[in-house]
């Protein structure tokens, strides 16, 4: 389920039941649009993106599990509600992957969150890992992979592997995303059906400009 109701819609094609899309809504497909569009300033990019991300970061949280907890109010009554289960942190895939950051935090303030930094060969595109850095306890941690654009799903697979390499299992493992490929959905699900794979949108084209305009590289 997602937030306040909402059911997570399946991908029109059969990815897995790990592979999640947020529910569209007029909302998120005018935020979807304004980071497409070549007009839009680098201003307004970051700003829509930061809402995207934000929307995406929260029904993200909503896949984390939860333990039941009762709590006394302040009238001395007794209320029984969730919380999160210990051990959860963010990875971000750099550099892409830091502007979903800020969101992560708006959410959960005291979460630490690691990274990682994935290169492609200039001759070959194969990609690698460069770089690396997690909690010491990641292998018993619930993990929010982030990274915004999928096109191929390569850098991912090197990220996961990296990851697994650690010690943390597939199935403690959430990819949030804003936009994917079909190509890349298909790639990833097939290498680690287990993890949970959570995107606003699937599309044949991935806005590929996204880091560089949000971080003003472009």
């Amino acid at each position: 389920m997602g937030s306040g109701g909402d059911v997570l819609i399946p991908p029109p094609c059969d990815y897995g039941s790990n592979m999640k899309v947020i529910p569209t809504n007029d909302q998120i497909k005018e935020l979807q649009t304004i980071l497409r569009d070549k007009n839009t300033s680098r201003s307004d990019f970051k700003f829509y993106a930061d809402r995207l991300i934000r929307l995406v970061i929260e029904e993200s949280l909503n896949q984390l599990p939860y333990s039941p907890i009762s709590v006394i109010t302040p009238t001395g009554a007794s209320y029984d509600g969730l919380k999160y289960r210990s051990g959860n942190c963010g990875v971000s895939i750099v550099r892409s992957g830091e502007a979903m950051e800020q969101g992560l935090r708006d959410c959960c303030r005291s979460i630490r969150i690691g990274k990682i930094l994935v290169e492609s060969d200039a001759e070959t595109h194969v990609a690698r890992v460069v770089y690396a850095r997690f909690p010491e306890d990641i292998s018993r941690r619930q993990v929010l992979l982030m990274y915004p654009i999928m096109s191929t799903g390569n850098t991912v697979i090197q990220a996961v592997n990296v990851l697994k390499e650690h010690g943390v299992p597939e199935n403690c493992i959430i990819l949030s995303n804003l936009f994917c490929t079909p190509m890349a959905a298909k790639t990833i699900v097939s290498a680690f059906p287990e993890m949970k794979i959570l995107t606003s949108e699937l599309h044949p084209v991935a806005p590929n400009h996204f880091g560089q305009k949000y971080f003003g590289t472009d």
